[in-house]
């Protein structure tokens, strides 16, 4: 029987991380963009350079896209705050979605597109680029094989320089000073600051990691650059079932972004259970596994993922071919528990008390 060819269409370039997912699909041995879409036609020029779009396949209405192209797929990456509006605008046209993370900017946003989805019938992903790092990967299997025991603690440090810093495929560059200002990363109405943009990552990587579990409660403080609407600087206690804490900390002005060399602190996760650790680092080709056999902790080597398992693209299209459910913080149901986390801690920095999950 013929596999599948897979038609995806790109819809929205207010993150970065649309020229990412574009580049997967255009690698994909069985998928083509078949149309890219977005008000500013300016931001579509790197990829359509990159990946040879020719211009009768660039919109900037979303409805001729679809009805033009008619994908089988379709790649969302809008403002953190513009989520639920743009999954509400296309799921009706019944296709397959992948949005690009957060899982929108509050509880009520994730529920309008769960809601959305479910009314048209369509699966929906929410892609987490973390996900797909090999080290935590491998730490996930470690810890569904038992190597840890039930975890007890979850420490997540993450960031980069800022978001301003570099581009799609982790090209660097050099903000210039008034971007700050035009950007939709630094507007609060946006859905913009780090913890947005990073505690959704440990939130839900975190609750993947510890089954499913959920906090009853969080408290949370921010910092950041004088005179910004948004932080740069999160930390976040999360109070589980039996007292058991964890900590999630976001930092936009690492040293260092940790695709080039990892910053000190590291970015990446420190996972305790009830018969051993893991630290589990953002990029990095091992894990470091203690138990009692090994106080002195062992260095595992990351696992080479399956190829229905390399990313993304390859994950949600195989989910598709397959019938299989989205899984981990792809699938909505972990996300939203994610979601949950992070709106709590919004609340309690702004009201600066102790807030109820």
């Amino acid at each position: 029987m013929k596999e599948p060819h897979w038609r995806v269409a790109g819809i929205n370039f207010d993150h970065f991380h649309m020229g990412d997912l574009l580049r997967m699909v255009h690698e994909h041995p069985r998928a083509e963009i078949v149309g890219l879409c977005d008000e500013q036609p300016g931001r579509m020029a790197d990829a359509r350079a990159a990946f040879g779009i020719a211009d009768e396949l660039c919109f900037t209405d979303h409805r001729a896209c679809i009805e033009s192209t008619q994908p089988d797929l379709l790649i969302l990456c809008p403002a953190a705050a513009r989520q639920a509006d743009w999954v509400e605008a296309v799921a009706p046209f019944g296709i397959p979605l992948l949005m690009e993370k957060p899982f929108g900017a509050s509880i009520g946003d994730a529920d309008r597109m769960i809601a959305a989805a479910d009314a048209a019938g369509v699966p929906l992903a929410i892609n987490w680029p973390m996900r797909w790092y090999a080290s935590h990967a491998t730490a996930h299997r470690l810890i569904g094989e038992g190597a840890i025991g039930a975890i007890e603690e979850v420490h997540y440090y993450d960031g980069n320089r800022g978001p301003l810093w570099h581009g799609a495929d982790k090209i660097e560059r050099e903000p210039a000073p008034e971007e700050k200002a035009e950007s939709w990363f630094y507007k609060h109405a946006e859905g913009g600051g780090s913890l947005l943009d990073y505690l959704g990552y440990g939130a839900t990587l975190g609750t993947w990691f510890n089954g499913g579990q959920l906090p009853d409660e969080v408290m949370c403080m921010t910092g950041g650059t004088e005179g910004l609407e948004v932080d740069e600087h999160s930390v976040t206690v999360a109070r589980y079932p039996g007292g058991r804490l964890s900590k999630f900390e976001t930092r936009w002005g690492t040293f260092t972004d940790p695709w080039t060399h990892q910053p000190q602190p590291k970015c990446g996760f420190v996972l305790k259970g009830v018969s051993g650790t893991l630290s589990s680092y953002d990029m990095e080709g091992s894990v470091r596994l203690q138990t009692a056999a090994h106080p002195e902790g062992i260095e595992i080597p990351a696992d080479t993922p399956p190829q229905e398992a390399a990313g993304p693209i390859a994950y949600v299209l195989h989910c598709l071919e397959t019938g299989e459910p989205f899984d981990g913080p792809l699938s909505p149901a972990v996300s939203r528990v994610g979601q949950r986390i992070v709106d709590a801690a919004v609340r309690s920095a702004r009201e600066g008390k102790v807030a109820a999950v």
